[in-house]
Formats: C-alpha cells, structure tokens, sequence
C-alpha cells in the first residue's frame, strides 16, 4: 500500500465507543463544473390496445390479408393464361408466314419479302443459303444470337421473350424443311400487358372494396362484443354514484349470460349490505337520541345550580356540557348521513340571488361578522338551491374554518366563467388562516370520519369528521363539485371552493333587504339550523 493511500485511510477513521476505528469519512463529491454531463434517457413506453381496437385490427389484417392473397393468385392465374394463349397465337401465326416464306425463297428473297407484304406480315428477318432478307426496321441481327443457333444451326423451331424497340415481345423462329434456312418474326405483347395492367388494377380496386368492408364488418363485430363490457362500465359507474337498484339485462348468450346473472347477484349483495347498514346506522341514532336528550336536560337542571357547585365541579360540568354537545351534533351528522345513503333527501329548489343568501347564511353562523367579497357578476348570479341545505354548507365551511385555522375566515363570490364567457358556474369560497391541507389528503378529508392527519396539530379539533362529508353529499345533490386548495394570495392557509350552476337574471330580481332575514324562512322547509332538526324522521 502506497504511503498516500495509508495516509487518506488513516485520515478517515477515528475511535469509536468501543475503541475500534470505524471510517466516517467519504470521498469529497466530484466537481458538478468538471463532471461531464450524462445523457437524458427517454422511454418510449407502448400504450396498450383496447378490446375493441384488437377486434378491429384482426379483422383489418384479415381481411388485408385475404384480398391481397386472392388478388396476387388471380393475376398469376390470369398472367399465365393470356400469356399462353399469347404465345399460342405467335406460334401459329409464325407457323403460317413460315410456310410462304419457305414456298417463296427458292424463287429469289425478293419474291418471298413481295409474298409476305401482301399479307400484312412485319417485323419478320429470314435467313437462306447465307442471304438475308428482313422487313423494314427489323433485322436479322435484332435476333438473339443463341435463338439463331438454335434455328439455323440445329435445325430446331424455338421461341424466346425478347425487346425489340423498347417494346416486350416474343420472338419465334421456324427452322425450314431442308436445314437451309430458317424464319424469324417478332410479335409484341403490348395488348396482353394492356390487359393485364385492367386486370391488375380491378383486383386492386377488389382488394381494397374487400379490406374496406372488413373494416366495416370489424367495427360492427368490435361494437357488439364490446357492447356487454360497456354496460357493465355503466353499470359498476351508476351503482359507484349510488344508484344500488342498477341491474344488467339477462341475455339467452350462454357466456355473456353467466356474466349479468354474476353482477347483477354482486349488485344484489352489496345493495343488501349498504341498506343494511344504513338501517343500522339509522337505528343506532335513533336509540341513542332518548338518553341523549335525558343527558341534555339533565345538563341543563345541572347547569342552573352551577353557581351552588364548587370550582372543580364546575369545571366537569364545562366539558359535559362540551361532550353533550359534541355528542348531540354526532347522532344528528349520523341521521343526516342515514338520509343520504337512503335516498330519502329530497331537495326543495328555488331561484336564490347567491349573494344575499350568503350574506344572511353568514349572518345566522357561528361568526356572523365575517367579511364577503363578491364580483360584479357574481353579486348578481342566480342559483337553483335548497335554502337549508346550502346554508348548512356555509355554516359548515366556517365552523370547519373557525376550528381548524387562526383568524376570523374569509368569504368570497366569484364567477366561475371568463369575462367574454356567459355565466353558468359561481364559486362560494371559505379560506382560513390555518396550517393549510397537504396534497395527499385534500381528497381524503371529504370522506366520512375522515379528520386528516394534521387534525392532531390543529387547536380545538372536537369534530367527528363528518362536516365535510355532509358538505360534499349536499353540494352533489346541486350538481356542483367542492374541493380545497391553497389561498390565492401566498398566504398560508387553506381554501375551500364550493362551485354551483349558476345563471345571470333575465331582468332583475327583487330581493328582500330585512336585516332579520333568514334564508331558512320559506314555504317548503324549517328556519336554518347549523344542524338537521332533531324530530326529523328518517326513511331508511
């Protein structure tokens, strides 16, 4: 070991508690401004085909596949049979000129080339005796050296496929009778290639008139076997929003048959099991509101001697009074919760001028002093709503305001639309103070008993966690949607969001300026409570 490396080992350890050396120390980092960068990797990953896309595409590639095989053995078939009967007709052709030419050429080559003129014969070269004669722009060297071996040499009758004038023809030779000579005539094949070529492009039209009802057949098959698994996507999404009674047709289909008979027996099972314990959650509250209205009124008896009671009894009377109340306001969230998973909400709509109502909905709350900020168009915009039920909501956000953030909350209307945009949404806001709502909870802290896990950091957090979930069940019940995020202005903090369907007014609305209006006060339901009365019944 080098003196250097000795010395960096040393460098690097020190006693430890039991006095043997453990290394502590680590290589410094290497310098970023030397360090050579490394090169971005980018994975391309395949997206997957759906059911019906793969139906689709095995019979595009089918049916491709059929009319190309059938196109190309057509034409095979087709190229071989016009060409054989192309060269059936060269062959007699040939045979017939050879036989003047050989009657004639013993009389001279002149005699011969008159005899074939007068019969329209030409592209022909004849050889006799060492003496040539040839019609006008054929020659007999335009004849292939080895087809001239072949006829005049051994004496064979031969025929080849030649180019002759930039032209694809078939040259045929006849040998004569007395191996002297021999007879030679080109014949082109530009009408079989003419033929050929409508062939080729009718079955080109054929193959694509075939994939193209391929196409056509794969999408009608690809809708009908897709067709079940998007109704039972329709269905699993109708019994997700709570419609339990959703059922799939039975089919006389022996496979897709046992499927609907399945979900439709899970569907069953699972509406038994929710109504059930929706039952049981409504009953439980219902017993347990006797002896909570024994423990309240004996509360109250207790609470008129408070001044009779020592300190430290007064004191235990403070938190049972709190406890009473917390508890009441459980069973009465327990009750309303019933009512939901029931169905037996049911909402009494009207036409509400959003910004009054919030002003007298904060006016009847916990903090009835809290500031409104409202837009020019939201302090016009019209809602369809439940009085009660949307004042709940308010009500609900500011408590849930006032327990879990510092300072007094603040309140906000503003158009959900752009300016040029006609109205059709209005956003209510509630944002507090607080330490705000992490990332990964801000979905969570809508479902019931759900407190977050920065509930516990919060100062005076008695809730039971169902004030949310009871906000976000009314706000459906609207067609609107409510979710959290940060202030809008950096500040720490959380902000809730409520968004409702909303519309400008036609001409005005008349809206009554009481200071002691109630927006609970109307021919279809009771004054506003912060809760659900007692005394309402329940239908499970």
């Amino acid at each position: 070991m080098s003196e250097a490396a000795a010395s960096a080992i040393a460098a690097g350890r020190r006693d430890g508690p039991s006095g043997s050396d453990r290394f502590i120390a680590a290589p410094p980092p290497p310098d970023s401004s030397s360090a050579t960068p490394r090169p971005r990797r980018f994975s391309f990953r395949r997206r997957p085909l759906g059911l019906r896309r793969r139906i689709l595409l095995i019979f595009t590639l089918g049916a491709l596949g059929l009319a190309t095989f059938l196109a190309f053995t057509t034409y095979g078939l087709v190229r071989s049979n016009v060409v054989s009967q192309r060269e059936n007709d060269a062959l007699h052709r040939a045979y017939g000129a050879a036989g003047v030419a050989e009657a004639s050429v013993r009389t001279g080559l002149a005699a011969t080339a008159e005899a074939l003129g007068s019969r329209g014969i030409s592209s022909y070269a004849i050889s006799y005796d060492n003496l040539e004669s040839a019609s006008e722009g054929f020659s007999i060297e335009d004849v292939p050296e080895s087809l001239r071996n072949r006829v005049l040499v051994e004496g064979r009758d031969a025929m080849m496929n030649t180019e002759f004038d930039g032209e694809i023809g078939i040259t045929v030779g006849i040998a004569f009778a007395d191996t002297r000579g021999g007879y030679f005539q080109f014949f082109t094949l530009d009408d079989a290639n003419d033929t050929l070529a409508n062939v080729a492009l009718s079955l080109f039209l054929a193959a694509t008139i075939t994939t193209g009802l391929g196409v056509l057949v794969g999408v009608l098959a690809a809708r009908r076997a897709v067709r079940p698994v998007a109704d039972a996507s329709e269905a699993a999404k109708a019994i997700a929003g709570g419609r339990l009674d959703t059922r799939l047709t039975p089919t006389e289909d022996p496979d897709l048959g046992v499927l609907a008979q399945s979900f439709n027996d899970m569907a069953a099972a699972l509406q038994n099991r929710v109504e059930r314990d929706a039952r049981f959650a409504s009953d439980v509250s219902h017993e347990l509101r006797s002896p909570l209205m024994t423990l309240s009124a004996s509360v109250e008896v207790m609470e008129t001697r408070r001044d009779e009671m020592p300190e430290r009894a007064q004191a235990a009377l403070d938190l049972l009074v709190s406890d009473v109340a917390r508890f009441r306001g459980l069973v009465e969230d327990l009750l309303e919760i019933s009512r939901f998973d029931a169905g037996a909400i049911r909402l009494h709509l009207e036409d509400l001028q959003a910004s009054q109502f919030v002003r007298n909905a904060v006016a009847v709350s916990s903090a009835p002093t809290l500031t409104i900020t409202c837009t020019p168009r939201a302090e016009r915009a019209i809602i369809a709503g439940d009085r009660r039920r949307l004042a709940r909501v308010i009500a609900n956000l500011i408590d849930n305001a006032l327990a879990y953030g510092s300072g007094e909350p603040e309140i906000s209307l503003e158009d959900a639309n752009a300016p040029d945009e006609a109205l059709t949404h209005l956003r209510i806001a509630v944002a507090d103070h607080g330490p705000g709502v992490p990332v990964e909870e801000r979905a969570l802290i809508f479902e019931r008993f759900a407190r977050g896990g920065s509930a516990g950091r919060r100062s005076g957090s008695e809730g039971a966690g169902l004030g949310l979930a009871l906000v976000d069940e009314h706000v459906r019940l609207h067609d609107g949607r409510v979710w959290v995020e940060d202030r809008t202005d950096g500040e720490p903090g959380a902000r809730f969001v409520i968004e409702l369907p909303a519309r400008e007014p036609i001409d005005h609305v008349v809206v009554d300026d009481d200071d002691h209006y109630d927006p609970g006060l109307d021919d279809s339901g009771p004054a506003i409570e912060s809760r659900p009365h007692p005394d309402e019944e329940v239908t499970p």
